[in-house]
């Protein structure tokens, strides 16, 4: 397949650029930022599965974060009782503001599989002191490294915030996938700033 130039995709279809990153959890720094007061972790479960969809959408309707919406809820379900799977809501008083997602399951290749905050919550410095919790807990699960992944339709600033967390890129693809606001995966207006092509009728 020639990769060189442009390569032109149906208006139904999205192209990302997605990084890689790794980094080693046997220098995990002991000053690295505690939670903040009122700031918690709740491990979901199964029972959870509606509540952690809605999470879910919440923290990543404005960065296209589809792949756990177009599972069952029973998928969901056992998703969440696995346990080599932590998903965490991250807590603010009796407020969910925030998801963590680590998965265990391919021990070669343990993953924090989204990380991030509904937008209200964004600009309070929680990011560190989230990203120091979630690497204390892979390392109590016995990990020696863990993988991150972004994206170009990710925040902007998430692949700096991964690179000053320690991570370092080892790896590039691209992401061809169904626009998930098409499909109804995804209200039609999540995220405003990437412009929604309607397939031509036929």
């Amino acid at each position: 397949m020639d990769l060189d130039g442009y390569i032109d995709l149906p208006p139904h279809r999205l192209a990302a650029l997605v990084t890689y990153l790794a980094r080693d959890l046997g220098n995990i720094e002991p000053g690295m930022p505690a939670l903040p007061d009122g700031v918690t972790l709740e491990r979901l479960a199964g029972r959870n599965a509606a509540r952690y969809r809605h999470l879910f959408i919440r923290v990543g309707r404005d960065w296209l974060w589809f792949s756990r919406l177009r599972l069952t809820v029973s998928e969901i379900e056992a998703l969440l009782d696995d346990p080599r799977i932590e998903a965490l809501a991250v807590r603010a008083g009796e407020a969910d503001i925030g998801l963590i997602e680590l998965d265990y399951r391919n021990p070669d290749a343990p993953e924090l599989v989204y990380f991030g905050l509904v937008p209200e919550a964004l600009g309070r410095g929680l990011g560190s002191a989230l990203m120091a919790e979630a690497l204390r807990r892979a390392r109590a699960a016995g990990l020696r490294r863990l993988q991150v992944h972004t994206c170009s339709l990710d925040h902007p600033r998430a692949l700096p915030f991964y690179c000053r967390a320690g991570f370092r890129p080892v790896g590039r693809a691209i992401e061809i996938f169904d626009d998930p606001r098409l499909d109804g995966t995804l209200p039609r207006d999540a995220a405003p700033w990437l412009p929604l092509i309607e397939p031509r009728a036929r």
